[in-house]
């Protein structure tokens, strides 16, 4: 991720780079908070049972709702994802970064990734909250 004015990594010197995401995130501005986004559109309907297309969708409606703010996927500092299969994930890690890029382009805040049982909406198979800030 390139530092823009308003924000910066943080990575400490002597650690390992960082591949995808950022340790941390320094920024400034107007905060918007994400609630949890899954994958179906906006009418509220799964297109596709497909792990990577899901993940796509649910990256999809986290723009969709920044850009509601003035927001763009820059301005994230940091994203949660919950999944209800690691392996998965895992497996698929190639066709993930490709949605990811192609959904928030070279930009990677601070991020977790958690695995859970289930979520509230039975097909889904992601969930990702997000934070972004925006400069004053």
């Amino acid at each position: 991720m390139a530092n823009s004015p308003e924000t910066r990594e943080l990575h400490p010197s002597h650690w390992k780079p960082a591949k995808g995401y950022a340790n941390g995130m320094l920024a400034e501005g107007r905060t918007v908070w994400v609630g949890g986004q899954i994958g179906w559109n906006g009418d509220q309907v799964f297109e596709t049972d497909d792990f990577v297309g899901q993940v796509r969708q649910a990256l999809e409606n986290v723009a969709a709702v920044l850009a509601e703010a003035g927001a763009e996927p820059r301005h994230l500092v940091r994203l949660t994802w919950y999944v209800t299969d690691k392996a998965e994930y895992l497996a698929r890690l190639p066709e993930i970064g490709q949605a990811y890029r192609a959904v928030m382009g070279k930009h990677f805040p601070a991020m977790t990734m958690v695995q859970v049982v289930a979520l509230i909406e039975d097909r889904a198979k992601v969930e990702i909250e997000a934070t972004a800030v925006l400069p004053e």
